[in-house]
């Protein structure tokens, strides 16, 4: 009875190294042979910051709600929460859905546990989240006090939470693109719409202001006020962010409903997406 048990410890051993090396690989292969190296996940997004807030705080006047117990009311700050966040969830589905295409050669030599490739894209990026967002909350401790540092570790289950979303969207999406390539043009289209839809640039009082306008033009769906504030937090990516920004940004616990709606969310497509990755994967050699 013992030898199966050691035989099972050490095949999980093995699929452990393998996955933190493949994650290190992919850390450390994300800006080789740059001149300044990890600095790029810092300027990448620092130039989106500065983009979305010209455009939307500027020339669109969009305003971020104050911060309510930290008091900062700045707008780079706030949508600056956003960019990272929202660049960590797309670039980890986007990751996740490429690895098994991209390691067609690794895949056809050698037999290993295939839900490793993705799951190693999303840590390395989850890697560089943790960088940038320790950026921010470090400007956060100067401009609105230390006060943060005690919501901070917060940040560990609600991003444990997040990688389960994107894991589970990620194993649907890997095996999909492999059967129909089309999928991952299709894709890139869909997430401009989904960045959108997930309040990346604008609050959700500005939604709110949306519906109440074309209620009183008497703008009507079925009869019924237009739902769109209830649509916008149907978005569970919607609800991530808005959590993300209050711990960090506002200096509280996310609302109760949030970590719930994000926890079944999570649970939900983790669980779809190991079913259709157990189910499809066993014959993608030969399709790569």
């Amino acid at each position: 009875m013992s030898k199966p048990v050691s035989v099972r410890s050490q095949s999980r051993g093995l699929t452990f190294n393998l996955l933190v090396n493949l994650t290190l690989r992919e850390i450390r292969s994300e800006y080789k042979r740059t001149a300044l190296g990890r600095i790029w996940s810092l300027i990448n997004p620092l130039a989106q910051i500065a983009t979305f807030s010209l455009v939307f705080g500027l020339l669109f006047e969009i305003s971020a709600p104050p911060g309510t117990n930290s008091g900062v009311h700045f707008f780079p700050l706030w949508i600056g929460i956003g960019v990272v966040s929202w660049g960590f969830i797309s670039n980890s589905v986007n990751g996740g859905m490429g690895s098994l295409v991209s390691s067609a050669d690794l895949l056809r030599k050698v037999y290993f546990p295939r839900w490793v490739l993705p799951l190693s894209r999303i840590l390395a990026n989850a890697w560089t989240y943790i960088i940038e967002i320790a950026v921010i909350t470090l400007i956060m401790c100067f401009i609105g006090g230390p006060m943060v540092l005690a919501y901070l570790p917060l940040m560990i289950p609600l991003l444990a939470l997040i990688i389960m979303f994107v894991l589970g969207l990620a194993l649907i999406l890997s095996v999909v693109v492999v059967y129909f390539r089309d999928i991952e043009h299709l894709w890139g289209i869909l997430t401009q719409l989904w960045l959108y839809a997930s309040g990346v640039m604008f609050p959700l009082q500005m939604v709110q202001n949306a519906q109440d306008n074309l209620t009183e033009e008497g703008s009507l769906l079925f009869g019924e006020p237009w739902p769109l504030v209830f649509l916008f937090q149907l978005n569970p990516t919607q609800r991530m962010l808005e959590s993300i920004r209050n711990i960090v940004y506002d200096y509280q616990v996310p609302p109760l409903e949030n970590w719930l709606y994000i926890g079944v969310w999570a649970v939900v497509m983790l669980g779809i997406g190991i079913l259709v990755f157990t189910r499809f994967s066993k014959n993608i050699v030969e399709e790569l």
